[in-house]
């Protein structure tokens, strides 16, 4: 779960990281007694969104006075902000940050998560802060500094001194780094963060660090013990669709093909989705309806999946392990029936029960095309697909 710049702050705050001052705003007038309460005379009006690259997507503007607060955070509320981060539809912008505005005298770049080779938490550091860290280990990876912290012992102060000397820092500021790399390492073991990233965390004029801009993202699956994060979802920057699916405990991700998929596993599910491709498909969805999956359940993966308009063909591909396939198979002809299926629907079934799963199907009469292993299935939904979208164009 993403948080928005603004909580991510005083998240960052209630453990003594320094950050600007600042206040969240939902129209022109908050923005602007923001900037009056917050005093000063210049102001950075941020567009709040679950994405990077707000500033390069103009989500980021700069005002002199109160009132060019009020006009920057009219332009920006209401719309939808586009980023390389957000896909063509972009993102609803329904608060800004106004927050005072700081002297920068350097951008380095810090952040936490989790690397999965090592089984330990990085600590990730460069002196190109501000630009997009991708791009800077892909060009010049000998700018970008990685310790990795045991869980055992925890980050240790000499490894933030490690960080701190590669930055370039020194004096007071070595102190300073230490407190906040610290801080943040507690913070991410205590709100079950898996990411922290802090780009830029400057250097101001007068020698302090501070953390400029913020994204924080906590782990789903520990959501349960963290309820008062939980409490700050925006399902408004959500996938409708995903958003719909989490609701029926399905994991679903959005693609852009035309392809749909529902499939009992994350790992069949991706092998399928290969599969697909590797014979000239394109899939619309990653769709796992877990190893406990329902007639009901399925039911609701249809509606899900058919909501796409762009889907021409399904493929339920179901390994039936903890499932059973006939219930599988029921639940199939349940939603054909129920939900209006009006494309092809192409359907792999193995395991336990597979066998009477695939006579009911049969016997069902509906127009469900049957295939005898995964190969078989995806050569069939992607010339069903092509047939679909050529009688589309005709």
């Amino acid at each position: 779960m993403n948080l928005h710049e603004y909580q991510a702050k005083l998240l960052l705050a209630d453990y003594g990281v320094p950050i600007p001052e600042g206040r969240v705003a939902g129209s022109p007038d908050e923005a602007a007694a923001a900037a009056e309460a917050l005093g000063g005379k210049l102001w950075v009006v941020k567009a709040q969104v679950h994405a990077g690259g707000r500033g390069k997507a103009g989500g980021v503007k700069l005002a002199h006075d109160v009132a060019e607060v009020r006009a920057a955070a009219a332009a920006l509320l209401g719309r939808r902000l586009t980023t390389k981060q957000t896909g063509p539809a972009g993102l609803p912008v329904d608060r800004v940050y106004v927050e005072c505005g700081s002297q920068i005298e350097r951008e380095l770049y810090l952040s936490l998560t989790l690397n999965r080779e090592r089984g330990r938490i990085g600590v990730i550091a460069s002196q190109a802060g501000g630009m997009e860290i991708e791009e800077v280990a892909e060009r010049t990876p000998e700018r970008i500094l990685t310790v990795n912290a045991n869980p055992a012992t925890g980050l240790q102060p000499f490894q933030c001194k490690q960080l701190a000397f590669g930055l370039g820092l020194a004096g007071k500021q070595v102190e300073q780094f230490q407190a906040l790399a610290l801080a943040l390492y507690r913070l991410y073991l205590e709100c079950d963060a898996s990411l922290i990233e802090i780009n830029p965390l400057i250097v101001t004029a007068a020698g302090t660090l501070v953390a400029l801009d913020a994204k924080i993202d906590i782990e789903a699956n520990a959501l349960f013990r963290q309820k008062n994060l939980a409490a700050l979802r925006d399902i408004g920057q959500e996938d409708p669709m995903e958003r719909r699916a989490s609701e029926h405990d399905l994991n679903y991700v959005s693609l852009d093909g035309d392809i749909a998929c529902m499939v009992n596993g994350a790992g069949l599910a991706m092998a399928t989705m290969d599969l697909i491709k590797l014979h000239g498909g394109r899939p619309a969805n990653f769709l796992d309806v877990g190893g406990g999956a329902t007639s009901e359940r399925v039911t609701a993966a249809f509606e899900l999946i058919l909501s796409n308009a762009q889907v021409r063909a399904i493929l339920v591909n179901i390994f039936g392990g903890i499932v059973r396939c006939d219930l599988i198979a029921d639940g199939i002809i349940n939603a054909v029936k129920n939900v209006g299926v009006g494309v092809p629907v192409v359907v792999r079934l193995e395991g336990t029960n597979a066998a009477a799963a695939r006579e009911r199907l049969a016997a069902s009469a509906l127009a469900i095309i049957p295939a005898s292993d995964l190969t078989d299935a995806a050569q069939k939904v992607v010339a069903e697909a092509r047939r679909a979208t050529a009688a589309a164009a005709a």
